[in-house]
C-alpha cells in the first residue's frame, strides 16, 4: 500500500469532530464505529485538520530531529490513511 500523506492536506469529513487529549487526538464520527483514538502526542493538533498544511509542512514546523520525524512518519501516514478509508477525514 502506497502512502502519500506527506504531500496531502486533510480536513474533517462532514459529521466528524476531533478533540485534543493528553495522548493525542480523539476523533468522533457519526459513521460507525464512532470513536478513534490516535496516539500522536503533540505531533498533530485539531488545526492540522483544517487542510492548511501537509504532514511534511507540519513536521517541519515542529522542528523535529530527522530521526524522530522518520520514526513517526510511517505510523502517522498509516493512521491518516486509515482515518481517510473510514471516512473520518478527507483529502483536500
Amino acid at each position: 500500500m502506497a502512502y502519500h500523506s506527506m504531500t496531502a492536506r486533510y480536513k474533517l469529513a462532514p459529521g466528524s469532530q476531533v478533540r485534543e487529549e493528553d495522548f493525542g487526538l480523539l476523533f468522533y464520527t457519526q459513521r460507525g464505529p464512532g470513536l478513534f483514538f490516535v496516539s500522536s502526542g503533540n505531533l498533530l493538533d485539531e488545526d492540522f485538520f483544517l487542510g492548511n498544511l501537509t504532514l511534511e509542512e507540519k513536521l517541519r514546523q515542529l522542528s523535529l530531529p530527522g530521526s524522530l520525524a522518520d520514526a513517526r512518519l510511517s505510523e502517522l501516514e498509516k493512521t491518516l490513511d486509515m482515518l481517510k478509508n473510514k471516512g473520518v477525514i478527507l483529502e483536500c
